[in-house]
């Protein structure tokens, strides 16, 4: 393996490796220790950054699967899961929270429906992170159950695509239209991070693209 590869590309293969159940201890090890001037050029654009920590909070959920812990054993071991860091990326140590919440969703609070910032980011966070969050990494953040979506390798040439058809596959699996009582039944997510789609408008106006409920509708929207 090249220890000239940049660091897309080794989320990358850290991710296929995991899928593959190939050797990943080289690849995280160079994760671990990428130079912070390195890192920044890498990820010098909004794509970069996305499928960047897309692909590393992907992998990493599975390899602290792989482990051994359960997300069977209540909050505690939940929190201890996604809140615990342990996750080193050049030289800093992350949780799969501070990915997600930090990094992806740029600073927002978990618990703040979306709209309350996360307090006192660090250095690394506000240096790392995406300036806008895209409401679509919801559809394919994995969160190690049986009910996540399928897990892919993305790329910054075909992200948008990729998080299309993964968006479209999540709503027509997990979303309902009733024309008749005009209610769009959907799962809690829109309501845990109604913030990220831009408000309850901002909702509906998410369905609509995606064709979940039709151009000219304005339904009331059910929660699963």
């Amino acid at each position: 393996m090249s220890t000239r590869l940049d660091p897309l590309t080794i989320s990358a293969d850290l991710l296929y490796a995991v899928k593959t159940g190939g050797d990943v201890a080289g690849l995280r090890d160079r994760l671990a220790t990428l130079e912070r001037e390195r890192l920044s050029r890498a990820l010098a654009s909004r794509r970069q950054r996305l499928v960047f920590w897309l692909n590393c909070y992907n992998a990493y959920v599975q390899l602290r699967l792989d482990d051994g812990p359960s997300l069977d054993d209540g909050p505690l071991s939940r929190w201890r899961f996604f809140a615990r860091d342990w996750i080193p990326i050049a030289g800093r140590w992350l949780s799969l929270d501070d990915v997600e919440h930090g990094l992806l969703r740029s600073s927002k609070h978990p618990w703040g429906l979306g709209y309350l910032p996360r307090p006192f980011p660090s250095s690394f966070e506000r240096t790392y992170r995406l300036e806008e969050v895209d409401p679509r990494i919801h559809f394919v953040l994995s969160k190690g159950t049986d009910k996540s979506p399928p897990v892919t390798v993305y790329s910054p040439d075909d992200c948008n695509e990729e998080l299309d058809v993964a968006t479209e596959w999540f709503l027509d699996e997990n979303v309902s239209y009733d024309p008749n009582e005009n209610v769009v039944t959907v799962p809690r997510l829109f309501l845990w991070y109604q913030g990220d789609f831009g408000g309850r408008r901002g909702v509906l106006e998410f369905l609509r693209r995606y064709d979940a409920v039709p151009p000219d509708a304005t339904p009331s929207l059910a929660y699963d």
